[in-house]
Parts: C-alpha cells; sequence; structure tokens
C-alpha cells in the first residue's frame, strides 16, 4: 500500500534500485489495483536497469488486482505471496466495498497460475489464523464464513488441493531461495514434515479443514504428538 503525500513512488523506486544494486531480495507488501501496478512498474524499471539475475522479485498479499498485471507478473518473474483465508473471510464484504471489477480478481489464484505466475503461501498471523490446513481449505472451496457462498465465492478462482499444497511447501521454499532446503520430502533437505489425522486427498474438499496435526517432525526428530 503506498501513499503519494507519505512515501512518493519515485522515493520507494529509488530505495529498491538501490537494494536490488545491493544484492537484495525485494519483497514489498502491497494491496490493491493501483498499488501493484505501480511496484510492477518499478520491477520492470530494476530489470531494465540491471538485468534480470533471478531476483525473485515478491509481492506479499497481491490482492485486488488489475487484470493487465497477471501477464506482467509472469514476464517479470515477479512472485505472488498469497494468505487464502483472507478470501472465505474478506468475501464476506469484499464486493459491496470494492466493486464486482475489483473484486473479480481478488485473490486470484487460478489466474495467477494460468499465466505462470509462481504462488507462495502463508497464513499471516496474527491477522488470520496460523493453521495453514485452513488456508488449504480455503484456496480449494473459497466458500465464506458466513456460509452464504458454499460453492465458492468467485469460484473461477479456486485451485486443486495438489496446487495449494504446493504453494505453502514448495512455492514458499522458492520465494525464499530455499528450495534446496527445504519445501518439500527429498534426499538431503531438511526432515520437516507433520502426519495429519486424515488423508485429505481422499476427504471431500468441505472436510479439509477438520483434519488435525497427529504428529511434527523438526529436523527428523518427533516434537509433538506420536512418535
Amino acid at each position: 500500500m503506498l501513499s503519494d503525500e507519505m512515501h512518493p513512488p519515485s522515493a520507494m523506486r529509488d530505495r529498491l534500485m538501490q537494494a536490488d544494486a545491493a544484492g537484495l531480495q525485494l519483497r514489498v507488501h502491497a494491496i490493491g489495483d493501483r498499488a501493484i501496478s505501480m511496484m510492477v512498474d518499478i520491477f520492470g524499471d530494476i530489470e531494465k536497469e540491471h538485468g534480470y539475475h533471478d531476483q525473485r522479485f515478491v509481492i506479499e498479499h497481491a490482492q485486488h488486482m488489475a487484470q493487465k498485471d497477471f501477464e506482467r507478473f509472469a514476464k517479470l518473474h515477479v512472485i505472488a505471496s498469497m494468505q487464502p483465508y483472507h478470501a472465505i473471510d474478506d468475501g464476506r464484504w469484499a464486493e459491496a466495498r470494492l466493486g464486482h471489477e475489483r473484486a473479480r480478481y481478488s485473490y486470484a489464484w487460478r489466474s495467477f497460475l494460468d499465466q505462470g505466475v509462481a504462488l507462495a503461501f502463508g497464513t499471516d498471523w496474527p491477522v488470520a489464523p496460523l493453521d495453514p490446513i485452513q488456508g488449504v481449505y480455503a484456496a480449494v472451496t473459497r466458500a465464506t464464513l458466513d456460509g452464504k457462498n458454499p460453492a465458492g465465492w468467485i469460484p473461477e478462482e479456486k485451485i486443486t488441493l495438489s496446487e495449494a499444497i504446493e504453494a505453502y511447501t514448495v512455492g514458499a521454499a522458492f520465494a525464499e531461495f530455499q528450495e534446496r532446503e527445504k519445501g518439500s520430502i527429498s534426499p538431503g533437505k531438511l526432515a520437516d514434515m507433520v502426519i495429519l489425522t486424515d488423508n485429505i486427498f481422499e476427504l471431500k474438499p468441505e472436510a479439509i479443514r477438520n483434519a488435525k496435526v497427529k504428529t511434527t517432525i523438526l529436523g527428523g526428530k518427533v516434537v509433538y504428538g506420536e512418535p
């Protein structure tokens, strides 16, 4: 979120240009079509100035997109770091406040993936629940908390269970240059994982949120639950 009065875009551009030149990864919190478009413009300027060198630009939240910017995300390799739970929470009122056109591309996970944009999911705790299972449920169902959208709020933007889990694991690791250390259960990577009470791939989508963590393994050692 940017304010011309508090932080002029030119000042933001200059600081981010300097940060990229210093080798820092750029992760910017931006919500709303204007703020997001502005950041994509700046990322484009940085790539023109410094060239592409796997910067992995990240926009945190990336909510309420302008349709034209999905393709620009893909072209500039911008990662959309998003928190699915917000869709089933904010979906209760977003259209009334933003209007149909802006709300249509709020939490637009399917549109991002269809353009080849990398997704990285998180929880945004303490603003939203820490439990990632609730986020997976939200990404797959988009069923708002008030029960008024059982088939999903803007159902065109639902993603599959596999895609949601990948965004929480492989995608999140990729967004912080840690894909060789974590993100999947593979030889040589950190042995960090959980065992759930249910095989969520066998559950109906609406039942995913009822799954619980049975065992947590950190660094190859059981730190919670049953061995």
